[in-house]
């Protein structure tokens, strides 16, 4: 498990000074900072903390007002760690997921979280029934009278939501899109994606692609990721995404490797389902011939298991 800091201040004269001597003292091993209104959600390092955050790790804040903008959104992004298999813990008040305690504390925030939103929502109800007895129509007036702020925050609101979204699932396709592109097309790789996946929330290729832009342009995942298909035929192809598999994680044995290559569909090069370890052997082999592969004597080693 590892401990993943963030700090925040509003302003550029304010310092995080503070809370990185605490979030230090954690023994946080790493910790992004930030300067940027809470109100935001135009806040890139908090994306960026979210998206280093893997299954098991730890998100620790020094209080709560530094991560959220609001108690609703603050268990927003709580709940997406929960679903996600990662922690949440506050320096300053009762609130560590990983303890009963702490989860009991979360629990009677969200029921005050609520109790917030049924209040909003009785308002909101009340003010516009009163509106239209006035003769006046809803909506936002700026926006339709074409008022391109207003337009503009909008649509960065929009992408913010977006780029949350893509850093709750991040761990279902990022890993995958790593390990296979530029060498697969975005439509095998999308293929290799969605077979981890149930039906219901399978990708499209150009989803995927555009999620992966999204995240290229925030500095969340490498610009080599939009790079162009190289075209490779036959074994060749097949020697290539070997390699890249071998590459990714240099652990695995030859019978591994097949798995996966049976997960993702690939017939062998004699048109067969079935991956045996020799023939993962002779493709990583040829890969090392060629250059595409340093040596690797752990994983040659176990061609017979």
């Amino acid at each position: 498990m590892t401990l993943i800091g963030y700090a925040r201040v509003s302003t550029d004269d304010q310092t995080t000074a503070a809370q990185l001597d605490a979030l230090h003292a954690a023994g946080c091993a790493a910790i992004f900072e930030e300067k940027a209104s809470g109100a935001s959600r135009a806040r890139p390092e908090l994306a960026r903390t979210l998206a280093r955050l893997a299954r098991g790790d730890t998100l620790v804040i020094w209080k709560l007002d530094r991560l959220g903008r609001s108690l609703s959104h603050l268990l927003e992004v709580i709940e997406d760690l929960r679903s996600r298999g990662c922690h949440f813990r506050c320096l300053t008040s009762p609130i560590d997921t990983a303890s009963p305690h702490g989860t009991l504390v979360l629990q009677m925030l969200g029921a005050v979280a609520e109790y917030e939103r049924s209040l909003i929502s009785e308002r909101t109800r009340a003010g516009l029934k009163a509106a239209k007895a006035r003769g006046r129509v809803g909506g936002n007036p700026k926006l339709k009278q074409g008022d391109t702020a207003t337009a503009r925050r909008l649509a960065e609101r929009q992408r913010q939501l977006y780029l949350m979204e893509l850093t709750r699932t991040a761990e279902e396709w990022l890993p995958t899109v790593r390990r296979l592109r530029p060498v697969r097309s975005w439509a095998a790789v999308t293929r290799a994606v969605n077979a981890k996946l149930p039906l219901g929330r399978h990708w499209t290729a150009e989803r995927l692609r555009r999620a992966v832009r999204a995240f290229v342009e925030e500095g969340l995942a490498e610009r080599a990721l939009l790079d162009k298909t190289t075209s490779v035929r036959g074994d060749d192809r097949l020697m290539v995404l070997v390699a890249g598999i071998a590459r990714a994680n240099p652990t695995l044995s030859l019978r591994a490797i097949g798995a996966q290559l049976e997960a993702m569909r690939e017939t062998t090069p004699r048109g067969g389902r079935s991956w045996a370890a020799a023939s993962v052997k002779n493709l990583l082999d040829r890969a090392r011939a060629q250059g595409l592969l340093s040596n690797a004597p752990v994983i040659a080693s176990k061609s017979a298991s």
